[in-house]
This record gives C-alpha cells, sequence and structure tokens, in this order.
C-alpha cells in the first residue's frame, strides 16, 4: 500500500513537472499568453494552468502582467534559453512604472518595440484606461512612418538600421506610406524628432480620431524601444497634451532604461527582425 501510494505521488509530481514545462514552453513560444491562451494550445485543464502559473510565478520564473491578465517569462526563465528576456524585462518595468504615472496621465499609453517594419505594443494601459477607445492592444502593430512611436525609433536608432529600415518599407510599397518616403517629408521629419526629442501625430494619418506623441527608451547606446501616450484629437492639442504628459512620459522613459541598464542592458542592434 505505502509502495503504490509511493508511485502515486512520483507520477503526480512528473505529470505537475512535465505541466509546468509544457507551460513555460508555450508562454516562451507567443512571447506572452493569458491562461486561456495557454490551456487551449496546450490541452492543459484552465484550473491546473492558474496553480501551475501561480507556482511558477511564486518561484519567480513568470510575472503577471500589471496592466492586464497576461503573463510572460521573467529574465530567470528566459536565461535557461534564449528567449525573451529582455522584452520580458522591458515590460516588467514599463508595467511597473505605467501603474504609478496612470493616474495622473490617465490617457494610454504604451511601450512598444521595433519588429519587422512595424512598431509592436508590448505593454499598454488601454484596458484600464476609462478614456481609451481600443481593447486588446498588447501585440498590436503600428505603422514606422504614419506612428509617434515608429518616428521616434526610426529618428533615434543607428543611421544603418534606419537606411534597412527605409529600403524595407520601401519595398513592402504600402500605398499609405507613399507620402511619407518622399526626400522632402522625410529628411525634416526625423530632424524635427531629433530636434525636440520626441514625436509626434497629429495630421490625421493613421488613425484620423486619435493623436499620438512618442519618447525614446535610451539604453547601452541603443533605443530599445519608445514610450507612447495616445488621445483624441478634438478633445486636446500636442501642446496641451505635453503640457500635462511631458514630463512624466521622460521619467518613464529614463526609468525603463534605468530597470534595462541595471539587469544587463538593451538588445544589440541585430536583434531586430529588420
Amino acid at each position: 500500500m505505502v509502495e503504490n501510494e509511493t508511485a502515486n505521488r512520483k507520477r503526480d509530481g512528473v505529470r505537475s513537472l512535465n505541466r509546468g514545462l509544457a507551460i513555460l514552453r508555450q508562454i516562451n513560444a507567443a512571447g506572452e499568453a493569458s491562461a486561456g491562451e495557454i490551456a487551449r494550445a496546450t490541452g492543459i485543464p484552465r484550473p491546473t494552468v492558474y496553480r501551475l502559473l501561480e507556482t511558477l510565478e511564486e518561484e519567480g520564473y513568470v510575472s503577471f502582467s500589471p496592466t492586464s491578465n497576461r503573463v510572460r517569462v521573467t529574465r530567470l526563465a528566459a536565461s535557461l534559453g534564449d528567449g525573451y528576456a529582455v522584452t520580458s524585462r522591458l515590460c516588467q518595468a514599463a508595467g511597473r512604472l505605467f501603474g504609478q504615472y496612470a493616474p495622473r496621465i490617465v490617457w494610454p499609453l504604451d511601450i512598444s518595440i521595433y519588429d519587422n517594419a512595424a512598431m509592436v505594443i508590448q505593454e499598454t494601459t488601454h484596458g484600464r484606461s476609462p478614456l481609451s477607445i481600443d481593447r486588446g492592444m498588447i501585440g498590436y502593430r503600428l505603422p514606422v512612418l504614419r506612428s509617434s512611436a515608429g518616428r521616434c525609433y526610426l529618428a533615434f536608432c543607428e543611421a544603418e538600421e534606419r537606411r534597412l529600415i527605409v529600403e524595407h518599407i520601401r519595398r513592402l510599397n504600402d500605398p499609405a506610406d507613399g507620402p511619407y518616403l518622399e526626400e522632402r517629408y522625410l529628411r525634416p521629419m526625423l530632424a524635427d524628432v531629433v530636434h525636440r526629442g520626441y514625436a509626434v501625430r497629429d495630421s490625421g494619418e493613421f488613425r484620423p480620431r486619435t493623436s499620438s506623441v512618442a519618447f525614446p527608451v535610451r539604453s547601452g547606446g541603443a533605443v530599445p524601444a519608445c514610450i507612447s501616450v495616445i488621445w483624441i484629437r478634438s478633445v486636446m492639442t500636442v501642446p496641451q497634451a505635453l503640457a500635462s504628459c511631458e514630463a512624466p512620459l521622460r521619467e518613464i522613459a529614463a526609468g525603463v532604461a534605468e530597470a534595462l541598464d541595471e539587469s544587463g542592458g538593451a538588445m544589440p542592434s541585430d536583434a531586430h527582425s529588420v
């Protein structure tokens, strides 16, 4: 009887370990996921997924987003493989700071990274901002030339990367990007962003109802991400937005950069897909 109980406990332990590893692999492959998505992808019952996620969080291998119900691997888990270490650090730092500053700014905040001719939102307060007109924005892809985050990244990234990104966008040949690729627009726009220290979208491009500004996160001589705030154009002008948001946005960008520097620095410039 005792031997049977011992064998059963061992089988249960192995089964739990296998399921925990399956959950980690799924999160690592997806970058971030909800418990429901993990359950559907792995076939593990949702209550079990929640229980194992709690254990993995207690042990420091995953962390829940402060602004959504999604979970990501931590640096500890990413250190076991090549994972999403830098993105995870970005999101953890931004999520903590967004939680601190969201009551002050109110309008939705985003942190986005460059990936394959787009800026991809990694963390956001859209889901809890009372002024947001969007939901489910994590993973949303923003056009480089028609978003403040994209313009910000393009202006502050290294010259060779900028050249490759612009060439890539030209090859994609999206008609909506055409006017913004003309040299008479592109060069002055990038120069203006560098001069100001931030990028603006306020001419009805991409999303006509809204405007936005974006500030670079600078870490280790690179720009791993951009911080943005978005608002309804009819409610507030760019000068009004900057009057209330510029200082806290700069503080958030500096805070994210400091967190990256303390934990080992930003991703190398060739880590992005051009």
